[in-house]
């Protein structure tokens, strides 16, 4: 739960969603590791085997020990506190360039109640918004704002398990054997290639989110799953009603297993956990993310407890068709109630929010008033270039100082995502780990 909310409130907003995807993108890498090491050491005694995938399972963990001594607390959670200064600090660190670092310290302390000319070190900070009242806020006395934000949290977390990707991750060797590979070194490899396409497509999707946006991502994936998950439940009806192999829907069915868990990895794998996490108000940003996250992981759990008793009651190819209608509902949620965050800042969602079908308007407004800003900025920046060719360095081509004024992917922002999303290796490894001794 802290990674997607850490990240969020560390990232500069031109990479919040490549950094934080990196939570499911370490979940995935768990799961390939798994995967990995249950191949390697199959060969090993029963009850080595899994001592030794048990104990290796420990590695990550020694790095996030040692690297959590350096990362530095979020500056949202800082100037909740009243230190000003040391978030301060943070944010010059954490930002693509300086005026973005101020402008995000203006917005954090507009939030938090403190006044914008306020320059002290430590300030009193009136906490009137913790504990019980946050719950109030958000389940007994919600604001417009607050309950479609709140509905799209808990939404978006639903419906990323619901569709049950992860009875075909956890489950593939089942499958793989339904579809007619029989052989235990054959399974074990193509689950391997499950966990190798899934991982290629998380990274690719990194990359995408805060180039393409939120909203298309999640449609295309969305839009996707329907239509993957109905064709794999064809054909491992195909195959169940035959007496005899048929190759072609054998070969059906696991290009529909990879394709799987590669549209899933470009849209609703990585978006569920940034949208979640920079929708909410900075007051309520850590219970609500907490909620989506519960929600996320009960749901998880229910469809991979309740896959087996599914397709032994209605047959394989039924269980993934209930599962192709799932994510049919998705995609109209998604595009009904979801606006695209791509870009914003932590503070300016909450002009996107209020009107569960009508947001639309708002997003419109909020972009004729970025456009305004931008043209301001631009003219300011114009004055200050003028200025700064007139002092600028005689050694300095006016190339290279526009180069300057580009901003860079901040490392240290990049350096925090890491460390705080470590932890998803294990979650991604101990998920598959304990269904291997379940399954096999």
């Amino acid at each position: 739960m802290i990674a997607p909310v850490y990240t969020a409130e560390v990232s500069p907003a031109s990479s919040r969603g490549f950094l934080n995807s990196f939570p499911e993108v370490f979940i995935n890498i768990g799961l390939l590791l798994g995967y990995v090491s249950n191949y390697a050491f199959s060969k090993l005694r029963a009850d080595l085997g899994w001592r030794v995938m048990l104990g290796a399972g420990a590695i990550p963990s020694v790095f996030l020990a040692i690297g959590v001594l350096k990362m530095p607390e979020s500056p949202r959670w800082l100037i909740m506190q009243g230190r000003l200064g040391e978030a301060k600090t943070v944010l010059d660190k954490t930002s693509d360039t300086k005026e973005e670092a101020r402008g995000r310290l203006s917005d954090i302390k507009a939030a938090a109640g403190i006044p914008e000319d306020c320059t002290d070190d430590i300030v009193q900070v009136q906490k009137q918004t913790h504990g019980e009242g946050v719950w109030k806020e958000l389940f007994l006395h919600p604001t417009p704002v607050v309950r479609h934000v709140l509905i799209c949290a808990i939404g978006i977390h639903f419906f990323q398990q619901a569709i049950g990707l992860d009875s075909v991750v956890l489950y593939s060797p089942r499958i793989f054997e339904k579809a007619g590979i029989t052989s235990s070194d054959h399974k074990l490899l193509a689950t391997m290639a499950v966990g190798l396409s899934k991982t290629i497509f998380i990274l690719v999707a990194t990359f995408l989110l805060d180039k393409i946006g939120r909203r298309p991502l999640l449609l295309i994936s969305s839009g996707g799953m329907v239509v993957i998950l109905a064709t794999l439940g064809f054909s491992l009806t195909i195959i169940g009603h035959s007496d005899n192999k048929i190759t072609w829907a054998v070969g059906l069915c696991i290009t529909m297993v990879l394709s799987s868990v590669a549209v899933f990895s470009i849209g609703m794998g990585p978006i569920a956990w940034v949208y979640s996490t920079e929708i909410f108000p900075l007051r309520l940003r850590a219970q609500g993310a907490s909620i989506g996250v519960a929600v996320n992981r009960v749901t998880s759990g229910v469809i991979s407890m309740s896959f087996i008793s599914l397709y032994e009651a209605i047959t394989i190819g039924g269980a993934f068709f209930i599962y192709a209608g799932v994510a049919l509902v998705a995609f109209f949620f998604f595009f009904t109630f979801l606006p695209e965050t791509q870009g914003k800042t932590l503070e300016e969602m909450e002009w996107l929010f209020g009107k569960l079908v009508g947001w639309r308007e708002e997003a419109q407004k909020l972009k004729r008033k970025r456009k305004m800003n931008e043209a301001n900025h631009q003219i300011q920046l114009g004055n200050n270039l003028t200025t700064d060719r007139r002092f600028a360095v005689d050694n300095k081509t006016l190339a290279d100082f526009e180069v300057l004024k580009k901003p860079k992917r901040n490392k240290f922002a990049f350096a925090c995502a890491i460390l705080a999303s470590l932890a998803s290796i294990l979650l991604g490894y101990g998920e598959l780990f304990s269904f291997s001794l379940g399954v096999d």
